[in-house]
């Protein structure tokens, strides 16, 4: 795809099981990519499984403040074209009603810090070009996940975080997300053991997805093939949602 050569790009979640796919083939294509993950060893783990790990380079970090996204975004060295924001967490919320950590957790995880991200971006953009960020939502952002309410709310925050960025920074900057559903990783493979059948059901295309099939939309997205396109959800579930 043409657009991402010499291009910078940082990745949060870059440890986790789409997060380190979506570093290959932009590294591939000759872009830079700063990996951002709160677990140095898993960070080292994904790094180290790159094709061409001289490409990217990595930065520890919990994303839990203004200051920590900040110290993420300039870990790149240079400006940045392209955010891929993919971290957080998709643990149970037991709705107690003594004790909201879970959903203080699930919100911190993915639409605080990419809040606290998109801010600091505007400033750590790169002004040459039309850059680009792509947040993860979800397929629970619409449907919303039984025992995982928390992480449904916080998906659907990032929507309209989405949409909402992509009205402030246009035209110089084109903000979309991708929401994939029922794809295989190290996170969801719990969920697939106890509920996978009735799940599978669910899907048109009879299968769960792949990680890789999460990359390359956001790849996509960060390509010349991309230029028109900005406030934007992608759905990628093997068509469990047709509108």
């Amino acid at each position: 795809m043409k657009g991402i050569e010499n291009r910078q790009f940082v990745i949060t979640g870059a440890a986790g099981g789409i997060g380190s796919v979506c570093a290959r083939p932009l590294c591939e294509l000759g872009a830079s990519v700063m990996m951002v993950d709160i677990d140095a060893d898993w960070l080292r783990t994904a790094h180290a499984a790159l094709p061409d790990g001289s490409r990217a380079a990595m930065h520890v970090s919990p994303l839990a403040t203004p200051r920590d996204a900040a110290a993420a975004l300039d870990a790149a060295g240079r400006p940045v074209f392209g955010l891929i924001h993919m971290a957080g967490l998709f643990e149970p919320d037991p709705l107690d009603p003594d004790d909201r950590s879970a959903y203080d957790r699930a919100l911190g995880s993915s639409l605080t810090n990419g809040y606290d991200l998109g801010v600091a971006f505007q400033t750590r953009r790169d002004p040459g070009a039309v850059s680009r960020i792509v947040f993860c939502a979800s397929g629970a952002a619409r449907k919303g996940v039984p025992g995982r309410v928390a992480y449904s709310v916080a998906k659907a925050g990032v929507v309209g975080l989405t949409r909402g960025l992509s009205r402030q920074y246009a035209p110089h900057t084109l903000v979309n997300a991708v929401a994939p559903n029922a794809i295989r990783t190290p996170m969801t493979d719990k969920v697939f053991k106890e509920r996978g059948d009735a799940i599978l059901s669910t899907i048109p295309l009879g299968r769960f997805g792949e990680a890789d099939e999460i990359a390359s939309v956001v790849t996509f997205l960060c390509s010349d093939g991309a230029t028109y396109i900005t406030g934007q959800t992608i759905n990628v579930d093997g068509g469990v949602w047709h509108s």
